[in-house]
């Protein structure tokens, strides 16, 4: 089903509607695929267009901290942190922080 998804999304790419929440439901569709290298590509994409795009910035940590770069997956939630926090959004920065903190552990308990 979501490759189907994935084609029909594809077809926007570079139209009038492509931006952000294009490039995030792209990558959404990749990791529900479990490929994670593109769907940190299009989630990279996502927040190149919107900065500010909070819920991109999730995901692009969750595809990251998937795809075997937990260094990379820390940089993405702690911008989300930041993001989530200039919006007033509480409750989003503490799920960030969440999802930081678990990454963090998977990458003591390998150093260990």
């Amino acid at each position: 089903m979501s490759t189907a998804i994935i084609a029909n999304l594809e077809k926007l790419l570079d139209g009038p509607r492509d931006g952000a929440l294009l490039r995030y439901s792209l990558g959404n569709e990749h990791l529900k695929a479990g490929d994670f290298e593109q769907a940190a590509r299009r989630l990279r994409e996502a927040v190149e267009r919107d900065a500010t795009y909070s819920a991109a910035w999730k995901l692009l940590g969750k595809a990251l901290s998937a795809g075997a770069h937990p260094q990379e997956a820390l940089a993405a939630y702690a911008q989300g942190i930041v993001v989530a926090e200039e919006k007033g959004d509480v409750q989003a920065a503490r799920a960030r922080r969440v999802f930081s903190r678990r990454v963090q552990q998977q990458l003591s308990a390998t150093s260990d």
